[in-house]
């Protein structure tokens, strides 16, 4: 079975393009280029092309989730399984990949509707090294987990969801069964995996945008105190104060960015355990700041 290997890229509509030149830089630490046209913004962590791109769009929300695969062969297999097993499938033209700074990429659609770009052969551009924002003590954590991890609002039911993304070579289920006093079934997470990372994609409950939160991994610990610090300096609303999951383990918070959704910021995560487990709550701390938390679901 050919599987998808990490989460390459995501873009994403935004509203003010200003505002998040100055919080990707500033804030989050990420270097900033400027695309071809005054409407698009691509996001740089490491050495890749990008992994986030912006595009002037009133959704701010997202606009396709880009899943790597390994090569020309399995970029073929891909297709044909997933035709195989009656998913739409779109190859995409060579202005398409090329736009994308990709080799060739595939288009299709999740159960919830959401845009998926299925990828491969990156631009990756040693001679053009990632040079932060702002001041950092290390770097971000890409190396073969991709860029980071991405909770999802659903649309769809979690069955369905699930059924898809095994399609694609992700591995996971629910991990936490989150008790409600107001409800009378606990509120379940789903986490999936593809790779060393704990969790690639997830999904959380209904909600008015698809992000629920973008997770981007540094590699010390400082730089999520460092964050933290900045963050409150500029006064952005903090969602969830520091703590520590008990799935993927890590250590991180998370802020509204200026599209409304959430970043988590994190460091040390663990690798998958390769056994399904579930989780009532966190191992510590991950208070939600509650004045801050309309239209949010406390994610895991």
């Amino acid at each position: 079975m050919t599987e998808v290997t990490e989460l390459g890229y995501i873009t994403v509509g935004v509203s003010d393009l200003a505002a998040w030149d100055e919080f990707a830089a500033q804030i989050l630490g990420l270097e900033v280029v400027q695309g071809d046209d005054a409407n698009v913004r691509y996001l740089r962590m490491d050495y890749w092309h990008h992994r986030i791109k912006l595009v002037e769009d009133a959704s701010d929300d997202l606009l396709a989730i880009g899943l790597r695969i390994a090569g020309t062969l399995e970029f073929r297999a891909m297709a044909k399984q997933l035709q195989d097993a009656g998913v739409e499938v779109r190859i995409g033209s060579r202005a398409e990949a090329e736009a994308r700074q990709v080799l060739e990429v595939m288009f299709l659609k999740d159960p919830n509707h959401y845009p998926i770009e299925l990828f491969h052969g990156p631009l990756v551009q040693y001679d053009l090294p990632f040079h932060p924002g702002r001041r950092m003590h290390g770097v971000f954590s890409t190396h073969a987990g991709g860029f980071g991890h991405m909770m999802l609002n659903r649309a769809a039911g979690l069955e369905e969801i699930h059924a898809f993304y095994t399609l694609l070579g992700l591995r996971g289920g629910v991990e936490y069964k989150i008790p409600m006093p107001h409800l009378p079934e606990p509120v379940e997470l789903m986490f999936l995996h593809c790779n060393t990372r704990q969790h690639t994609l997830a999904f959380g409950t209904p909600g008015e945008k698809r992000i629920n939160h973008v997770m981007l991994e540094v590699t010390k610990m400082q730089d999520v105190g460092l964050s933290y610090d900045l963050v409150r300096r500029a006064k952005i609303p903090v969602i969830i104060e520091p703590g520590s999951h008990a799935n993927d383990q890590a250590y991180s918070f998370y802020l509204k960015n200026p599209s409304g959704s959430m970043i988590e910021i994190g460091w040390g995560g663990r690798e998958p355990t390769g056994q399904s487990e579930y989780y009532h709550g966190d191992a510590f701390g991950h208070t939600p700041v509650m004045s801050n938390m309309k239209g949010f679901m406390v994610p895991a």
